[in-house]
């Protein structure tokens, strides 16, 4: 999964570089942040419905993934784009909370409040949706390399520390959970969560040495609490281990 994600991210990156309005890897990595948010909670939502039978999903059907991107045929060129920009944007910034779920239409509003559709090209943006289309961020074994690409994106921007965007490496995150050696019951707190690199290795700790019963998985994520100003898809991808 690995390297499928990274060479997925690369070829997505490649089509953006040929539309005009796409300028820098900065709205490169925007882009790719919303797309890849729809396409997970989808993903996310298809599963809830699956597992329980009131659940309802916080976006109306014709704007979710599955309905107007996931048909690599589907809607593309100028139709798309208007689509995207006077209809789907508008109805996401300002969303009620509907749904059985209120709480994940929060989520998705302000995930979208500052969220633009920064590509010019209709045909150039289908691509792009049906390369994400193609990624499985359902393999729960593989999640944690979708932080580790997003890592790697911040890294390759020069002007990363300027736009104030840090990411602890992994070995440092790892040695810290070590150290800390939380439990289930205990409660963790991470006010910078970023890709949720430290809640996500924490989770892995407590799992390997303490869990073993579903009473202990449930106080474990009792205690689990992490802020970041602007959620990312990775870190839903990486953190959100129940849906």
């Amino acid at each position: 999964m690995a390297t499928s994600a990274r060479t997925a991210v690369k070829a997505i990156q490649d089509i953006m570089r040929k539309d005009v309005g796409v300028d820098g890897d900065a709205q490169r990595l925007s882009q790719l942040c919303w797309l890849f948010f729809l396409k997970i909670i989808d993903d996310q939502d298809q599963a809830l419905e699956l597992s329980e039978d009131d659940y309802r999903s916080p976006l109306p059907e014709h704007l979710q993934w599955r309905n107007w991107a996931a048909d690599p045929q589907g809607i593309t060129g100028d139709d798309l784009l208007e689509f995207i920009n006077q209809e789907l944007f508008p109805y996401l910034k300002e969303m009620p909370l509907r749904g059985s779920h209120p709480e994940r239409g929060q989520v998705v509003r302000e995930v979208f409040t500052d969220a633009y559709n920064y590509m010019k090209s209709g045909q150039l943006l289908r691509q792009v949706i049906n390369k994400v289309e193609g990624i499985d961020f359902n393999n729960l074994a593989d999640r944690k390399h979708f932080g580790d690409v997003y890592e790697q994106l911040l890294n390759d921007l020069q002007s990363a520390g300027n736009a104030g965007e840090y990411y602890t490496p992994r070995g440092v995150t790892s040695f810290m959970v070590d150290r800390i050696d939380p439990k289930p019951g205990e409660m963790l707190l991470d006010t910078s969560g970023g890709t949720g690199g430290f809640v996500t290795c924490s989770i892995r700790h407590m799992r390997e040495r303490y869990v073993k019963t579903l009473a202990d998985e449930q106080a474990m994520q009792a205690g689990l609490r992490l802020i970041e100003k602007k959620p990312l898809p990775f870190m839903l991808c990486v953190t959100n281990e129940q849906g």
